[in-house]
């Protein structure tokens, strides 16, 4: 099939949202974006991106309150946090074509079977994000570093939609690249994504460099890696022991960063429990391998979240 990707509709106009879905528009794109609370903001003033790798912005956005006015797209981009896919069953099928294929670029396990189950598993994507990005307020974004895409299939079937994604992604100034094994990526993600985090939530609301700060706490994030490579590995998935000090390393230059948890925590949204620490437990578990470490956060989290 020659996959074009003409139209685009990014549902889930958050920090990572608007940073990708406005990289392709800057780039001549047929964007629509679905929102809610930025719809006023964005309709009025347009878009505006403070990006390490060049700023932009975009004076007319193309914004929809519905699904309906968006219409059928080439490709849906589902960037909203995995706390909101209970909404998927009514917001994808107005958005759907024959053709139409489903991007997640949601954290953690679960998402691309969530998708599955509602559009069928043959047009599924998975991407990750390895990307340090905030909404600083409505229509501005803050991208301060990072910004590297990996997207895969959730069912490869050799039809070129991966390589033809990459294509259009790198000519919007996105550093993707298509992997043949989107579970392996996924895992590695998780391999920083549960230690910081977690311990971001756990400790309360802290950002990065103070996880860094003392041994005690650097060793806990190592500590934690090491499960999450173990519990990969027993599924088959041949992670490297190198992504420890490649995930530490990465982190420092980041000063003061808020993860995505900790913002959620703090300003008293929903955190991603289930696909960043419930369901990699559960894989683990059903492959034999208990992630001890894992558990015990994932129980000090709750406990945080319940307070």
């Amino acid at each position: 099939m020659n996959w074009k990707f003409q139209s685009v509709a990014v549902v889930g106009s958050g920090a990572i949202g608007l940073y990708y879905g406005g990289r392709l528009a800057e780039a001549g794109g047929d964007v629509r974006f679905l929102m809610r609370s930025d719809f006023e903001a964005i309709s009025r003033g347009g878009l505006k991106v403070e990006s390490v790798h060049g700023n932009f912005e975009l004076p007319r956005v193309q914004a929809f309150r519905t699904p309906g006015e968006i219409g059928p797209v080439d490709l849906v981009i589902v960037a909203w946090k995995a706390t909101a896919n209970h909404l998927l069953a009514s917001v994808l099928p107005p958005l759907l074509h024959a053709g139409t294929q489903v991007l997640t670029l949601q954290n953690g396990l679960g998402n691309c079977e969530a998708l599955a189950e509602i559009v069928g598993p043959q047009r599924v994507l998975g991407g990750l994000c390895f990307v340090c990005i905030n909404r600083i307020s409505p229509g501005l974004v803050n991208h301060s570093a990072g910004g590297r895409m990996t997207i895969g299939e959730f069912l490869p079937d050799g039809g070129g939609r991966v390589g033809e994604l990459e294509r259009r992604f790198k000519s919007a100034k996105i550093q993707a690249v298509a992997v043949e094994n989107l579970e392996k990526s996924q895992w590695e993600k998780l391999v920083w994504n549960i230690p910081f985090n977690g311990l971001s939530v756990a400790e309360g609301g802290v950002t990065t460099d103070v996880l860094l700060a003392t041994r005690d706490k650097e060793n806990e994030l190592r500590a934690l890696m090491v499960e999450v490579i173990a519990a990969a590995r027993a599924q088959g998935l041949d992670l490297s022991d190198e992504l420890i000090d490649f995930n530490i390393e990465r982190t420092r230059p980041m000063g003061p960063y808020r993860t995505s948890s900790m913002i959620d925590f703090v300003t008293g949204r929903e955190v991603e429990v289930a696909p960043i620490w419930e369901e990699p437990l559960r894989r683990a578990r059903a492959a034999g391998v208990e992630m001890r470490r894992t558990a015990e956060l994932l129980r000090w989290i709750r406990e945080r979240l319940a307070k």
